[in-house]
């Protein structure tokens, strides 16, 4: 987590997730969330404007 903080604004606070996460979580760079307390070791990420799923290929057999 990182925070930056400029002159006249509210601090900013940005999340780096490793790229396998963030492709199956389909996240993209930019994306807005907001963070839940669940309990005092519990974060919840929500996003906010999360895209439809992506339908899942199938497996056929050949």
């Amino acid at each position: 987590m990182q925070v930056i903080r400029s002159k006249g604004q509210a601090a900013r606070f940005f999340v780096n997730l490793p790229i396998p996460l963030a492709g199956a979580l389909d996240i993209q760079a930019g994306e807005e969330v907001q963070w839940q307390l669940v309990g005092r070791s519990d974060l919840r990420l929500i996003r906010l404007d999360a895209p439809p799923p992506k339908p899942r290929r199938s497996k056929r057999p050949e």
